[in-house]
This record gives C-alpha cells, sequence and structure tokens, in this order.
C-alpha cells in the first residue's frame, strides 16, 4: 500500500467475484486506492486488474468469518484512513436446516453477521472520530422473506438490513453515512457455492451484478439510507410487507427446495 498516495481509499470485501467485484471495479474507476479481501484466491487475479486502473492495492486472501481475518484486513490499510468501507462479503447455504451441517451454518453466520459487524466496529469508529466516511452494506431482499431451505441465510440478511438501520440513526450528523444495498437474485457465483443450481431460484433470470454495484455505489456517494435494486425487487419488497409470514415461507420453499429446478 503506496503510503503517499493521495487518493482517498476504498476497502471493499468479498472482492474477487460477483458483486464485490462490481464494486472494487467501480472504486478504481472512479480514483479510488483499495484494500480488497477474499477467502478464494481469485483475489489476487482481480487485485492485478484494479492496478491496471491506475489504483494502488493490497489484497487479502482470509476467512472473514473470524477476528484474526478481519484484523488482517484492517492491517493491510497500514494506518491509512479509510474514505469508503464497502462491506459486501457473504455466503449463502441451500437445503434444509436440519440436513445442512451445522459448521457450514455457522461459518454463514460468522462471515454474514459477526466478521460484518467486527469490521464495522473497527472502521466505524474510526470515522465517526474524523466525522467523515461512507459505508455501504450489502444486505438483500431476502431479509424480508423467511429463507425456507435457506433459513440461515435470510435470518442473516434480515440482521444486517436491521443493524444497517439502527447504524445509521446512531451515527446521524456524525459525518458518516450508512448505506444498505438491498439486491434480490443477481447473476454471481452465489448459487453455486450455496448449492442451488438444482432449484428455481438456481435456474431464474437474474440481475446483472455491474448494474447492483453501480446501484448501490452510487447511492452510498448520495449517502442514502437505502438502495433496492430493481424495479422488481421493490415490488417484491412491498408485497412482502404485506404478506402473513407463513404464506412467505411457503411461496419461498416453491424456489428453494431442492429438485425443483425442472418444475
Amino acid at each position: 500500500m503506496n503510503q503517499t498516495s493521495q487518493k482517498p481509499l476504498a476497502v471493499v470485501t468479498g472482492a474477487s467475484s460477483g458483486i464485490g467485484y462490481e464494486l472494487a471495479l467501480i472504486c478504481a474507476q472512479r480514483g479510488y486506492d483499495l484494500v480488497i479481501a477474499a477467502d478464494r484466491p481469485e483475489i489476487h487475479g482481480a487485485a492485478a486488474r484494479f492496478r491496471e486502473l491506475g489504483a494502488n492495492v493490497a489484497e487479502v486472501e482470509t476467512d472473514l468469518s473470524t477476528t484474526d481475518g478481519v484484523d488482517r484486513l484492517c492491517a493491510a490499510a497500514e494506518g491509512r484512513p479509510i474514505d469508503a468501507l464497502l462491506a459486501n462479503a457473504g455466503h449463502g447455504l441451500g437445503r434444509g436446516f436440519l440436513d445442512q451441517d451445522f459448521s457450514a451454518e455457522r461459518h454463514v453466520l460468522d462471515t454474514n453477521i459477526t466478521g460484518t459487524i467486527y469490521l464495522l466496529h473497527k472502521v466505524a469508529r474510526d470515522m465517526r472520530t474524523r466525522a467523515a466516511g461512507r459505508i455501504l452494506v450489502t444486505g438483500s431482499i431476502a431479509g424480508f422473506i423467511p429463507g425456507s431451505y435457506q433459513a440461515v441465510y435470510n435470518a442473516t440478511k434480515s440482521f444486517l438490513n436491521s443493524f444497517c438501520f439502527a447504524l445509521r440513526e446512531e451515527l446521524e450528523d456524525s459525518g458518516v453515512t450508512v448505506t444498505c444495498l438491498m439486491p434480490g437474485v443477481t447473476a454471481t457465483d452465489f448459487f453455486e457455492r450455496a448449492d442451488l443450481m438444482d432449484t428455481k431460484v438456481g435456474r431464474s433470470e437474474k440481475a446483472s451484478a455491474q448494474e447492483v454495484a453501480m446501484d448501490g455505489f452510487e447511492a452510498m456517494m448520495r449517502g442514502d439510507a437505502e438502495i433496492i435494486s430493481g424495479w422488481r425487487n421493490k415490488l417484491q419488497v412491498a408485497t412482502a410487507n404485506i404478506t402473513p409470514a407463513q404464506i412467505l415461507a411457503k411461496k419461498h420453499a416453491q424456489m428453494t427446495a431442492p429438485g425443483t429446478a425442472g418444475q
């Protein structure tokens, strides 16, 4: 990391692919230096691409479900003030709750919730001290829907959605903004990694990760509280708010139950 760079610094997690990669790409194109992290070796190839755009980049291949992994990420900034934090890292997990391995469920919880809020706690404190900073957290419209066959994942996104609004209120007038990006079904490798490719949702039409990332980045720069990316997702959230939870859970199961891809 170039300590003498005059560029602002953005930290992006989950930046090896999908929405996180596109967020980091936009940051590089908009003149940010980067600290990026993911738990896969593809993060190094992503870093090389961002350097081609003129960004100073420090990449960290680490497990962000652990406090040690988050500490490694923060250390990579080498003391430079973080101007923007784009907390995007997350994992999904398909199939029935009782049919999943609990260690896999715990990893989803620790990545999506524990690691994310630990990172926010560390970075946002410094932002508050400096009275400046922008935070974007990738939640999901899944947080509005009981997630049959994705029970743990949807619950983590419900937590993040709620947490973002609470933190934003606590930071009001502090100079630090918090924005919650809530995408719907997006074209990433999420569904393959979550073992959802034999489901209707796994085979369904998906939004562009590039478009979702741009929606999120622009909302963060405006200081908006939230952005639900895509008009269909806005409609789905509006419908979810007036639909009984039991019905939502049943409809979700129709999309995510194993073996439904051809139905």
